[in-house]
């Protein structure tokens, strides 16, 4: 007579073995998960305005492109990747993804001088609007970016506090328009 031991008896049975085997170790293997995470939800497509290619210009200055800026989603849409180049060679990139654990979105930017700039917020009164702290600025410091759509592209405004975000001063206001 065959006797057929379940798997979780086999799993059982190799770890109450596993001390009595010389130089052994217990190495923990992934399960696939079933569950698969889709991003396909409302709250995943807040950022979808800014998706595109897009020339950068100061605001109210569309003479001459400050940067090029290419916007994408990557990782089966789940994350925006913005891929930043100027003239003067600074170039940076900024990974932003909806955490739908905490309801709010995350991004991370990092630059070719060691810039990392790491800002949270949410969709306000038709804005993504992201605050974080400024590490290069003092304890108190934090910078906030705000971005809408508008005719003409994307309006991205950046501001910075001293004071804990009492008080906000303009830091850069650029207007994203389409690249030709």
């Amino acid at each position: 007579m065959k006797t057929t031991i379940p798997a979780r008896g086999l799993l059982v049975l190799r770890l109450l073995l596993l001390p009595l085997i010389p130089g052994a170790c217990l190495v923990s293997v992934a399960q696939p998960s079933s569950k698969i995470v889709s991003c396909t939800a409302p709250e995943y497509r807040q950022f979808d305005f800014w998706i595109g290619d897009w020339d950068a210009f100061e605001f109210g200055n569309t003479k001459a492109p400050l940067a090029h800026i290419r916007v994408d989603r990557i990782l089966d849409g789940c994350v925006v990747r913005e891929d930043y180049r100027d003239a003067d060679g600074k170039e940076g990139r900024s990974f932003s993804i909806y955490d739908g654990s905490r309801k709010l979105w995350h991004q991370t930017w990092v630059t070719n001088n060691g810039q990392l700039l790491v800002i949270e917020g949410k969709v306000a009164d038709g804005e993504m609007i992201m605050t974080g702290a400024d590490p290069t600025a003092g304890e108190h410091a934090l910078v906030r970016g705000r971005w809408k759509a508008v005719e003409e592209g994307v309006r991205e405004i950046g501001e910075k506090s001293s004071d804990g975000g009492e008080n906000w001063k303009p830091w850069f206001d650029l207007l994203f328009r389409s690249r030709k």
